[in-house]
């Protein structure tokens, strides 16, 4: 399905109801199956979190996760540990295309007993799944947080409980005091300090209904539909202050591109202002990487320029997303270039209307190109690909005024 955007006036008006986290949602369903006896509420609606829902409750022997890179993380921790439940764990050919053999080595120092069916270090993985006993384990520190994330979910069930000595520079810290913040809701014992995280095992925990909050990397689209707006008054539901999500750094970056942005009860309100931008900005995204797509498309618009760092993780996602953003950034008339770890755009740049967009079977690709169609009339191959992590994006467009062909 391809689809066509643009918008008639450029005036942006609405309120949405924007779908649960889905980095929080994936990590309590997963602690749903490991301890149950607590309700979640606000579900994500995306792909991603139902593939996660359906795998922890399916009875097969092989377990197919298509495009879902959280749940192979998750997932491989969770059915290392179900004593006597062997599967095969795989997904399409991407994810075969991702490394996972640094979580594995882990597990396997832990005790589980995994081999890889096809290639060494990439899923498909067959995994025999045992009792695990916990200890302490080192990785490094700069790969995705999810292998962090998911080795501290099993630390409250193993009797030694875990303890991660990570070496080098933390990757995506927010998440992984999302993850600790969570655990702790049910009363387990953590400790993060310095580059050592602690989970103590904990048989008794406390039982209550989760309500996730609403998806911050889901509101990116709107900060960047705010800024390239010519007026704009949106209000987004259901959000909270002290987010545990990293990507809410938004309200800071996207201040500097006009966007005014505040908290009140359980909206976050977005509004244009009419400030001088800036002609470059500069940040390091190793806290939220994944908001990097929108930042880029955002300051193109705009014809600011920025010089984004932290972005290495970037080149092992859905897509290599660095290199998906040099050739369409280019090809709408973009000066950029990027290397393994960060993206560099130039001021300026003449926007080319009616290019198509292909997403790469890339979600963050079509939700991040869209907001381009205040600017000019822009085209998204594949746009189903949202359903990934935002299924209502253009229902939700559409109540905005853009038309969608």
């Amino acid at each position: 399905m391809n689809l066509t955007i643009a918008h008639p006036n450029g005036h942006c008006k609405g309120i949405l109801q924007i779908t649960g986290s889905k980095s929080e949602t994936n990590r309590l369903l997963l602690l749903q199956a490991l301890f149950s006896g607590f309700e979640v509420e606000n579900k994500s609606n995306s792909d991603d979190s139902k593939v996660m829902e359906a795998a922890l409750k399916s009875e097969e022997s092989t377990i197919d996760i298509h495009h879902a890179g959280t749940a192979m993380r998750f997932l491989t921790a969770f059915f290392s540990h179900q004593e006597g439940r062997d599967i095969i764990l795989t997904g399409s050919k991407r994810m075969q295309e991702r490394p996972i053999k640094i979580l594995v080595d882990a597990l396997r120092y832990l005790g589980a007993s995994i081999s890889y069916v096809k290639n060494e270090g990439y899923p498909p993985l067959k995994i025999e799944g045992k009792i695990i006993k916990g200890g302490k384990v080192t990785l490094p520190a700069d790969v995705s947080s999810q292998y962090i994330s998911a080795l501290l979910m099993l630390g409250p069930t193993l009797e030694q409980g875990i303890t991660l000595s990570l070496e080098g520079k933390i990757t995506s810290v927010p998440y992984i005091q999302m993850t600790l913040s969570l655990l702790k809701n049910f009363g387990v014992s953590t400790h993060f300090e310095g580059n050592v995280i602690q989970v103590d095992f904990q048989p008794n925990l406390l039982r209550k209904t989760q309500v996730v909050e609403s998806d911050w990397s889901s509101a990116s689209y709107f900060f960047s539909i705010v800024a390239l707006s010519n007026s704009a008054s949106i209000e987004l539901r259901s959000y909270k202050k002290n987010s545990l999500q990293g990507d809410a750094i938004l309200m800071d970056i996207y201040r500097l591109l006009g966007v005014e942005s505040y908290i009140e009860g359980h909206s976050l309100f977005l509004t244009k202002k009419d400030v001088k931008l800036p002609e470059r900005i500069r940040w390091d995204l190793t806290t939220a990487p994944d908001i990097a797509q929108t930042i880029a498309v955002s300051c193109f618009g705009l014809g600011v320029g920025c010089d984004l760092e932290g972005l290495h993780t970037l080149k092992i996602k859905e897509t290599d997303r660095l290199e998906a953003l040099n050739t369409e950034l280019s090809k709408i008339g973009a000066k950029i270039k990027v290397t393994e770890k960060s993206l560099h755009l130039a001021p300026g740049g003449s926007l080319k209307p009616n290019c198509s967009i292909p997403t790469y079977n890339d979600h963050r690709m079509a939700l991040a190109f869209a907001p381009l169609g205040l600017k000019i009339p822009i085209t998204i191959e594949e746009a189903d690909v949202v359903s990934k992590s935002y299924p209502d994006y253009w229902t939700d467009l559409k109540i905005l005024n853009f038309n969608i062909l």
